[in-house]
């Protein structure tokens, strides 16, 4: 195996249980830790149109880390499809978590980190 991608599955792994417990946490941990407030959820940039940044730049983020470390794994395309389902999946909850809203340009990030993410990629292998 080759090391530095072992050690990337473990970040992608931890970042994943990391964004797993932010989203589904009733109240914002990120707001509390910059504004010690948990009812504020802290935007680091403008929205893009009508997406959140700040969904953009974590999904892209976590799927950039997760096409790394995974690229070459025969079990390629189920990253794909959990990144996909993911995406969708943990802002959904939000109609169900108290103090949390969903939102069309929190789902739309998040869907748009991914598939950036993706096209990225394909590009890059055939280059």
């Amino acid at each position: 195996m080759n090391k530095p991608f072992d050690f990337l599955k473990i970040i992608f792994h931890f970042l994943n249980i990391i964004f797993i417990f932010l989203y589904l946490f009733p109240g914002s941990i990120l707001g509390w830790f910059f504004y010690g407030n948990l009812n504020k959820q802290p935007q680091f940039t403008d929205f893009f149109i009508s997406i959140s940044s700040n969904h953009f730049y974590s999904f892209f983020l976590l799927s950039s880390i997760g096409i790394l470390s995974y690229s070459k794994h025969k079990k390629f395309n189920l990253l794909i499809k959990y990144l996909l389902l993911l995406s969708v999946i943990l802002e959904l909850s939000h109609l169900l978590i108290p103090q949390r809203s969903f939102q069309f340009a929190d789902l739309f990030g998040n869907i748009l980190g991914v598939m950036v993410t993706i096209i990225i990629h394909k590009i890059w292998k055939n280059i």
